[in-house]
């Protein structure tokens, strides 16, 4: 069958709704740029006047001939070796959402999706179609599904009076001033032009999204929402950290054997823990400087710009200022703390890590004969809102930035201790911090908690444990972790493990 007559059938078979959300997903706002390959092409206008001309017009002429280009642009592509492409990226963005869409044309070359795979280095499991797909526009795509036409319509409104931010911009006059939504597809391409169209202008991104909640705030519940959701449920989608779908995030396991025992079984909980989560992982046994610098260099390969977090366990003996590695040379816990997250693959995305080693040799010693053979070692001021508010700083847009981003932000750092104590384990298991650690994130999968909740129970839990000395004084201590948070965004676990699908070899 000619091609053009198979593009045009396929076009046919797929309804407006999600020819809206073809388009969206395809034209990733955070698409690696420059990239070889790439060109001068405006892309707001290549990613906005489609949406625009079809809000306004009712007519989606313009987002099939975007999606016609755009298959037409993929038949004829070669596959180059070894070089990654800006065509490599929008050939595995568009897959991804034609498969999650479930709108994959027949007659696109699977092949070529594998040869480019191969190219990024992926894994079999990485090679499931839902790592490639953007996490954050899956949350935004739940928002426009939970609001109704009227909903997008005063979104539209809103964003119109703001005039420093529209002014002189075609597509918004495009549009007009007054929309009718209801059509179908129609609230969808008005919904995801102003997202792009924020995106563009660097006022929200994957976590700053504080400009578009403000217009999801001035519209008005009753009719701007889906039956079962409010303004608040929606909003408070928007203050997650974006990691939908499998996989939940890429994890790190370093642990030094040498010396400590029970660190197999560390690696084992923490390699169950990952999994169960849904996240890939790999496994470090006896880091060493000469190996670390390796890792830290795989994890900056553009593969890893699709993962939507990043976790790494740690473990070693310790110090109060470094680790031991398995040759017996130290390494700075401060400058392993700032090097990692300043990798530029997870920029913006979520990165936690596990420090479990001793960071000194005080504890907190129990004294008494109770204690002796115990251990797991063997008024109101009613001030309302608005009040407050009017006595507080006016912070205007104009004095907001979101493009200059402190290294270390979105980035949480959980220690097994506190400064200058022991990190306690036993003498099969391991570290008791990462064997709780493990058993509470398990226990609450399902549950919607969030990292730093699952964190606070820890110390509550880990604090109530008495631990024993393996000296000859034999000792009864408590155990206090802590953690630091540069979050920006609240963390959750994922409510069910998302299982791993067969794609082994080409994508099926």
């Amino acid at each position: 069958m000619d091609e053009v007559i198979q593009v045009t059938q396929w076009l046919s078979s797929i309804t407006p709704r999600k020819k809206a959300k073809l388009f969206f997903f395809t034209t990733h706002a955070d698409a690696p740029s420059p990239m070889v390959g790439s060109n001068d092409v405006d892309t707001h206008e290549e990613t906005q006047l489609p949406l625009a001309t079809t809000v306004a017009l009712h007519n989606f002429k313009n987002i099939d001939e975007f999606l016609k280009k755009k298959v037409n642009t993929f038949s004829c592509y070669n596959v180059i070796e070894n070089e990654i492409t800006k065509t490599d990226y929008e050939y595995l963005r568009f897959y991804s959402a034609c498969k999650y869409l479930d709108v994959v044309p027949p007659f696109l070359d699977l092949e070529k999706i594998s040869a480019i795979q191969n190219k990024f280095e992926m894994t079999d499991e990485e090679r499931d179609y839902r790592l490639l797909l953007d996490s954050a526009d899956l949350v935004l795509e739940k928002v426009c599904d939970s609001l109704k036409p009227a909903g997008v319509s005063q979104m539209w409104a809103a964003l119109r009076k703001d005039r420093n931010l529209i002014r002189g911009v075609k597509t918004i006059d495009i549009i007009g001033f007054f929309v009718d939504p209801n059509p179908t597809g129609i609230k969808e391409c008005l919904f995801f032009f102003i997202v792009r169209f924020l995106q563009k202008a660097d006022k929200i991104n994957r976590v700053n999204t504080s400009r578009l909640e403000r217009l999801i705030a001035q519209c008005d519940e009753s009719s701007s929402c889906e039956e079962g959701k409010t303004i608040d449920f929606i909003i408070d989608s928007l203050r997650f950290y974006p990691t939908e779908l499998y996989p939940f995030g890429f994890c790190l396991i370093m642990c030094v054997i040498e010396g400590r025992d029970g660190a197999m079984q560390e690696i084992e909980k923490t390699m169950e823990i990952s999994r169960h989560l849904g996240m890939i992982t790999h496994t470090e046994k006896n880091p060493t400087k000469e190996t670390i610098e390796p890792v830290k260099k795989e994890l900056m390969k553009p593969k890893y710009q699709f993962y939507s977090s990043f976790t790494c366990w740690f473990m070693s003996h310790g110090d109060s200022n470094s680790m031991v590695l398995a040759d017996g040379e130290t390494i700075e816990r401060e400058w392993f703390l700032t090097s990692f997250p300043d990798i530029s693959t997870f920029q913006l995305k979520p990165k936690v890590f596990f420090m479990v080693s001793c960071r000194g040799a005080n504890k907190f010693s129990l004294k008494g004969d109770e204690f002796e053979g115990q251990s797991a070692t063997c008024d109101y001021y009613d001030i309302g809102s608005a009040l407050i508010r009017n006595r507080m700083l006016d912070i205007t847009d104009s004095v907001r930035d979101i493009s200059y981003v402190q290294p270390m932000m979105d980035t949480l750092v959980a220690y097994s201790t506190i400064l200058d104590h022991l990190s306690g384990r036993a003498n099969t298991h391991g570290s008791i911090y990462v064997d709780r650690a493990c058993v509470l994130m398990s226990e609450n999968i399902s549950r919607g908690r969030s990292l730093t909740e699952i964190l606070e129970h820890l110390s509550q839990d880990l604090h109530e444990i008495l631990q024993e000395t393996m000296d000859e004084d034999r000792i009864v201590y408590k155990q206090a972790c802590h953690y630091d948070s540069f979050f920006r965004k609240t963390l959750k676990l994922p409510y069910t493990r998302h299982p791993k699908e067969d794609v082994h070899s080409a994508p099926q």
